[in-house]
């Protein structure tokens, strides 16, 4: 697996890899209705728009086995982890591990203490085996859907 920077070229790959990867993964703890409210299939021309700037203004990785994309993730000069996604079929092979170390090491190289998150109620438990605390439970609306979601952050100056 190599972990490389983001490239405009990549867009078309992510935003598929991001609808997959929500209607598969986390339909174990998410309804149908919260599902499509999250990643919406007729949202996915205008992803294909908007991403490029926030994944090029983030800083941005992508990893990829065999010159496949198989997950990304990107962060705010701020510390905010945005997205953090990982193909359906290449799950627990330690490529989300990996992309949190480089962004973790990012976010120390940009003097940062602290990287905060919203994670899913699916991806909660993978943050929280990553050090990170939950600061509270919220519900976000979606399309006027309900999502629970989790508040987290992680220290950098203990780590």
């Amino acid at each position: 697996m190599i972990v490389r920077m983001y490239t405009e070229s990549d867009t078309e790959h992510l935003v598929s890899l991001f609808y997959d990867t929500v209607h598969s993964i986390a339909a174990h703890d998410y309804s149908p209705e919260q599902l499509n409210a999250w990643a919406p299939a007729d949202e996915q021309m205008n992803k294909l728009i908007s991403w490029p700037e926030s994944l090029r203004l983030n800083r941005t990785y992508v990893a990829e086995i065999n010159r496949t994309i198989v997950g990304f993730c990107d962060m705010t000069i701020q510390g905010y982890l945005d997205r953090l996604y990982v193909h359906k079929d290449f799950q627990r092979q330690g490529i989300a591990s990996r992309l949190l170390r480089c962004m973790e090491k990012e976010a120390k190289k940009l003097g940062l203490t602290t990287i905060t998150t919203h994670a899913s109620i699916t991806a909660k438990p993978f943050f929280e085996s990553h050090g990170y605390e939950s600061i509270q439970a919220q519900t976000v609306v979606r399309r006027g859907i309900l999502l629970g979601n989790y508040q987290m952050q992680k220290s950098l100056t203990t780590s």
